[in-house]
């Protein structure tokens, strides 16, 4: 009897480690079943919010936390957009690293707060640059317009001037992925939060002024081929995976394609 309960305890801890190593990203293929549990958020069978069925002074909401210290060093940092894509850092620097990322995504949100922290020193020195394809497939998966909103308010921080500031502060404020709390209201405070004191950026939030661009960026995701998110590629090769999460190995992965 020992025995076979010690083979059922063996065999439970093998399937959690498993799972462990297989869940590294968020899934554009995901139904909102995560993992098997069989459950979606409340919000996944609800008809889409309505950005201005709600103005920010009605919000009840959380306040927005400031974005980590260390992305003030890219205050100076150039930011563009082309196409479906946004672009950090000079544009003659010599290596590239493409970033995939939906808002919602947990795993980005935990790629940003740790492996992405190795590219604020080279990006500030102008050896990279960083293209963010900005996904937003999360809100099929679980239902809402998170992901389309936040998208949609990332394109608008790069009028103010303060793109990497917002983007910090929108991981650092990230809700649960289920959550459907990206809402224009919370939005403005993530802005707030990250120094934006603009009145064309709160217009375009709470209008949804880049409602174009967003489908667009949503095109250039699918185009590229990627289906999960966080997806890294340094000079075009694909950052490995078990990389990202940690500072000191994305610093690695980094070293090794030649960015100082």
């Amino acid at each position: 009897m020992a025995v076979r309960k010690a083979g059922r305890m063996a065999a439970s801890v093998a399937a959690v480690a498993l799972l462990g190593a297989v869940v590294t990203g968020c899934d554009s293929d995901d139904d909102g079943d995560w993992m098997g549990g069989g459950k979606k958020s409340p919000s996944a069978s609800a008809e889409p919010s309505d950005p201005a069925a709600k103005s920010p002074s009605q919000d009840t909401g959380p306040a927005a936390k400031v974005p980590p210290a260390s992305v003030n060093d890219l205050a100076k940092v150039p930011t563009a957009v082309k196409g479906g894509v946004i672009t950090v850092g000079e544009p003659s620097a010599k290596h590239t690293v493409k970033v995939y990322e939906d808002p919602r995504c947990p795993f980005c949100k935990k790629f940003e707060e740790n492996g992405a922290q190795a590219l604020v020193a080279p990006l500030a020195a102008g050896d990279v640059k960083v293209e963010y394809t900005i996904a937003s497939f999360l809100d099929n998966n679980f239902g809402g317009d998170g992901s389309k909103n936040a998208a949609n308010a990332l394109r608008a921080a790069v009028d103010t001037g303060k793109f990497p500031q917002f983007h910090s502060a929108l991981f650092t404020n990230q809700p649960e992925e289920s959550d459907d709390g990206f809402t224009p209201a919370f939005l403005l405070k993530v802005g707030a939060a990250a120094g934006i004191k603009d009145a064309a950026f709160d217009k375009a939030v709470t209008g949804n002024a880049h409602k174009a661009w967003v489908a667009t960026a949503m095109k250039a995701f699918t185009a590229d081929g990627v289906s999960g998110t966080p997806t890294v590629e340094i000079d075009g090769k694909k950052a490995p995976a078990d990389s990202l999460y940690d500072k000191a190995d994305f610093a690695k992965a980094l070293k090794d394609a030649g960015v100082s």
